[in-house]
């Protein structure tokens, strides 16, 4: 007796591998350690070009390390816990995947957007914004291309085409 897998709306392409898909442990842990890393760099190079280029943000307060560290580090952690989560809803993840990291940025600029209205510097809070950005490309290539999600394993891989030689 064979059991047809559950399916969601189309569009989506939810087919519920249900762990049979996910990314080998090891690999997102460590592509979660990149995410961070690289995210807190570019968020250092992002905040070094933000001074040069805006020299009244020098003593922005946002721009200390401590500041965005602690928020950029629970952001990575948000999403890397979020890459085998959805790869247990599809076998298509990536693409699922890039979808939410783009609805989750957007709704990021809800503080910036919140903080320049209370009169911040918009120099700064633009800064804030690439910062966001810079953090999600990071965040979702990491962990994509480090933690692939794999194949289900009731699907087999594709056949090579044989050596005409």
């Amino acid at each position: 007796m064979t059991s047809t897998p559950l399916r969601g709306p189309a569009v989506l392409h939810l087919d519920l591998p249900m762990g049979g898909a996910q990314p080998r442990l090891w690999q997102w842990i460590i592509a979660t350690v990149v995410a961070i890393g690289l995210s807190l760099g570019a968020c250092s190079a992002l905040v070094a070009l933000g001074v040069a280029l805006f020299p009244s943000t020098a003593n922005y307060d946002h721009f200390g390390f401590g500041d965005y560290a602690k928020l950029t580090i629970v952001g990575v952690l948000g999403a890397a816990i979020g890459w085998p989560i959805v790869t247990l809803l599809t076998t298509k993840a990536r693409r699922l995947y890039l979808w939410a990291a783009i609805a989750v940025t957007i709704v990021s600029f809800a503080p910036d957007l919140w903080i320049l209205r209370g009169g911040q510097p918009t120099a700064g809070v633009a800064v804030l914004a690439v910062m966001h950005v810079a953090v999600g490309v990071v965040t979702y290539l990491a962990l994509v291309l480090i933690a692939p999600q794999r194949r289900p394993k009731d699907e087999a891989p594709s056949a090579a085409p044989a050596d005409p030689a």
